[in-house]
């Protein structure tokens, strides 16, 4: 009886003990964040410009001084769009100009509560644009979750948008059965807050080790990606997409040249099977688009980038010249119109 009093006694120190030590490590955590947070400052100054959206802020990055203006959208929740896009626009910006537009809760915008429905997104992407000076038509770029943003500007200003370039993005029926729990998101708030989320910030550097970006802008990432892990704007983001899906998915195929770049789905945080099969489905349904599969993760675009902006060069090249085709075709039947009058 005395010897298992005695073991209970050890057993309860030791839990004792595991919790004070692991209290001590969580309050280390949060105060080692809290003081980075405050080093990081020199690294969180806008690369974009901001552009007030009502009343909140909005950042907005151009290069280039093309006639064809990409505009590239980001998955959801990448922490820094502008520097996410950037190994792959560097390749285009000499022949295009290039536009990176950060949601509301991405990289330098302000968080919001502001609604994610689809329209409410759609309007924020085009008001931005518009004060930044950026204006249409567009060729569209999204990666991942933007996808659904990018074909519903298509079906709703057919007129803004020339073509689409999907880097492995999303299909709308990929969404529509998804079960999306935001608890986890909230959970990994909780996380950003303690200063837990700033341990694993290194991981940053697996997702764009093949990328061409320097210490600094890696640093930039990490430092975004610390402060605000997940966003309000993006657990809303999270909840909306799948009614933005169904309402996408009712409208029916977009009318506008489409190029998809399709991964192997690794890096994909749910069903990458289905991923594979829906993203194909959709290519293979366009009435004008192409698809190109790629033996590579889902940040297509940090690991092929060469590649991909020989293709974005060549589908654009294709696009121009099948408008001048259209062109040429309309004015020699006005002139024969003209020449029986």
């Amino acid at each position: 009886m005395a010897e298992q009093k005695r073991k209970s006694k050890m057993i309860l120190k030791i839990i004792i003990g595991f919790i004070i030590v692991l209290c001590l490590l969580l309050l280390a955590a949060f105060i080692n964040h809290r003081i980075k947070l405050k080093s990081d400052k020199s690294l969180l100054e806008p690369i974009g410009q901001l552009v007030e959206v009502d009343g909140e802020n909005m950042c907005v990055y151009t290069e280039g001084e093309g006639e064809i203006t990409i505009v590239f959208m980001s998955g959801g929740g990448t922490p820094s769009p502008i520097l996410d896009f950037k190994t792959l626009y560097t390749q285009l910006s000499d022949e295009y100009k290039i536009a990176v537009v950060e949601k509301f809760g991405y990289g330098f915008s302000d968080d919001s509560n502001r609604s994610r429905d689809i329209d409410t997104m759609l309007e924020d992407t085009r008001n931005a644009l518009s004060k930044a000076d950026v204006q249409a038509p567009y060729v569209l770029c999204p990666h991942s979750l933007s996808g659904l943003e990018a074909v519903y500007w298509a079906q709703k200003y057919p007129d803004e948008v020339s073509a689409i370039i999907g880097l492995d993005m999303a299909a709308p029926e990929y969404y529509t059965d998804l079960k999306i729990s935001t608890a986890i998101l909230k959970l990994n708030q909780v996380l950003c807050e303690m200063g837990l989320v700033r341990l694993i910030s290194e991981s940053v550097n697996i997702m764009y080790k093949n990328s061409e970006l320097t210490e600094n802008e890696l640093s930039i990432i990490k430092a975004l990606y610390s402060r605000r892990c997940v966003s309000e704007a993006v657990v809303n983001e999270a909840k909306s997409c799948i009614e933005n899906a169904e309402i996408i998915t009712e409208k029916g195929m977009p009318n506008v040249p489409v190029l998809m770049f399709i991964s192997n789905a690794e890096g994909i945080n749910y069903d990458k099977e289905s991923w594979i099969k829906t993203s194909l489905n959709y290519a293979e349904n366009l009435k004008n688009g192409k698809y190109i599969q790629l033996d590579c993760p889902h940040y297509v675009h940090n690991e092929e980038h060469i590649k991909i902006a020989d293709e974005i060069k060549a589908f654009l090249d294709q696009q121009l010249n099948n408008l001048l085709v259209d062109l040429n075709a309309i004015f020699i039947t006005q002139l024969g119109i003209r020449l029986l009058m």
